[in-house]
């Protein structure tokens, strides 16, 4: 998922440097978004892994 929100991060910052803004502002709302989602999923599974390690001993 950090994969696509760099790419998304990439065609942003091309499109800006090209003035097509519309289009730059709309690929970094993408990308913003993959990289909260991809936070989030982070922080989940870190929590869950670590009651798992805590259930398991």
């Amino acid at each position: 998922m950090l994969k696509w929100a760099l790419v998304f991060f990439i065609v942003s910052l091309i499109a800006g440097v090209f003035g097509f803004t519309g289009i730059a502002a709309g690929a970094a709302v993408v990308a913003r978004l993959l990289f909260y989602i991809a936070v989030v999923l982070f922080l989940l599974f870190l929590v869950l892994g670590v009651f798992a390690v805590k259930a398991v001993k």
